[in-house]
């Protein structure tokens, strides 16, 4: 059996420059979502509240609408924050490399989770603690 083809086997998923820079365009791809979605959930917000005159109720409901659009923002910040950082793993040259043990993070949980920081092990242990 090739060696590859062993080490992956194994799960010593080594990631190669064809990867990484698969793995990089996935990233900056969501990178561009996040910002375009930002920008429409902004102008969206900004153009609530004003078609008129509203009674009471309307209003009620369009600010009901404008925290919704604020609280997605701030969910949006959280997600770009992720792809940045791993983005800056990338280019440090740290990336699939698990912040809490130093051991590979994994080729298929990055497939998954672009944005993963651990590997499976360590963020269910992770996640046990905070519970």
């Amino acid at each position: 059996m090739a060696k590859a083809a062993l080490d992956q086997k194994k799960g010593l998923d080594k990631l190669d420059k064809k990867t990484l820079q698969r793995l990089k365009k996935i990233l900056l791809k969501e990178r561009e979502e996040i910002i375009g979605g930002v920008k429409q959930i902004y102008e969206s917000s900004k153009e609530i509240g004003q078609d008129g005159i509203q009674d009471i109720g309307d209003e009620a409901a369009n600010i009901y609408n404008k925290q919704i659009l604020l609280s997605l923002n701030e969910n949006e910040r959280i997600r770009l924050q992720e792809v940045d950082d791993a983005l800056d793993r990338l280019a440090n040259g740290t990336y699939g490399i698990c912040e809490e043990c130093g051991g590979p993070v994994g080729l298929k949980r990055l497939e998954v989770r672009p944005v993963a920081k651990y590997c499976v092990p360590c963020k269910t242990k992770l996640e046990k603690a905070k519970v």
